[in-house]
């Protein structure tokens, strides 16, 4: 099950992380899935992820844009190398309409509606990479 096992609200940084972790290789860094900006109002897919269903694919843009809109800032969602996928959003030094406290409420409201997808993208990361190595 999703569960934010860490909060580091000074890097903005919400780690949803499985109970049961699957060893994946130690060498892989973080892998990006998406993000989006406030600023270049901008949304990026990984091209390795585009295999997945186009309706996954909507959603994650959806959810995306959609919170980058609400807060302000950039939004990354990525794989870390254990394969739990981190939500990172940063904000220029000088924004002085980023909403600190709103990213980490709409990162909470994320989890808790977008728990099943949060939780399949992490499963398919895993298993896409087991068959890779």
């Amino acid at each position: 099950m999703c569960r934010p096992e860490k909060c580091l609200c000074a890097a903005y940084m919400v780690m949803y992380n499985n109970r049961r972790r699957i060893p994946l290789d130690m060498n892989q860094e973080e892998v990006v899935l998406c993000g989006s900006s406030a600023y270049t109002k901008k949304y990026y897919l990984n091209p390795d992820f585009q295999k997945l269903p186009q309706g996954i694919q909507d959603e994650l843009k959806l959810m995306c844009v959609l919170y980058t809109e609400d807060v302000g800032g950039t939004l990354t969602l990525k794989f870390d190398e254990d394969g739990d996928l981190v939500f990172e959003t940063a904000a220029d030094e000088g924004d002085l309409l980023y909403d600190e406290i709103g990213s980490v409420l709409k990162m909470k409201q994320l989890q808790n509606t977008k728990q099943e997808l949060l939780e399949s993208l992490e499963m398919y990361y895993k298993v896409m990479h087991q068959l890779d190595a």
